[in-house]
């Protein structure tokens, strides 16, 4: 059994006959509505084209950083981003190379969420660096403790 791809181009004459189908197509994924007499047009839910624009705020820091030639790339993206100050030296480098990773993945995919998890993810690690948390010490038991039945 093969999925089939939701449909991504109607053309604008659908849309105002049955926007239904339209509009359920778009919650999924950009669609195009293509016209005869203008340019084609797409049609995408708000959290899409914040993501995009997200994604291309990112892009902007990601070259400014890339552009520069003091220090680092991790400290070239800490003075852009001032949370991964929070970070140990060897976290913002670990930092420094997954975002640019997530971005390529973004960017040569299409897919703002992968960027936008993986910063999300950092910054999250900064806050709870920077609040303290995850400085203790673990102590891991050599054998499972034995626990009655409920």
């Amino acid at each position: 059994m093969t999925a089939t791809l939701p449909r991504r181009s109607f053309q604008s004459s659908e849309l105002s006959r049955q926007p239904a189908p339209v509009f359920a197509a778009a919650e999924n994924a950009p669609v195009e509505v293509t016209r005869r007499d203008g340019e084609a047009l797409v049609l995408m839910t708000r959290a899409e084209a914040d993501a995009r624009d997200s994604l291309l705020q990112f892009a902007a820091q990601l070259i400014a950083a890339s552009l520069d030639d003091e220090g680092s790339l991790a400290d070239r993206l800490a003075d852009r981003f001032d949370w991964m100050l929070a970070l140990s030296p060897t976290d913002r480098e670990k930092c420094a190379a997954d975002l640019v990773r997530a971005a390529r993945g973004s960017f040569a995919t299409g897919q703002a969420h992968l960027a936008a998890a993986e910063l999300a993810s950092w910054r999250s690690t900064a806050a709870a660096v920077a609040a303290g948390l995850g400085g203790e010490e673990l102590t891991w038991f050599d054998i499972p403790p034995q626990v009655e039945r409920p």
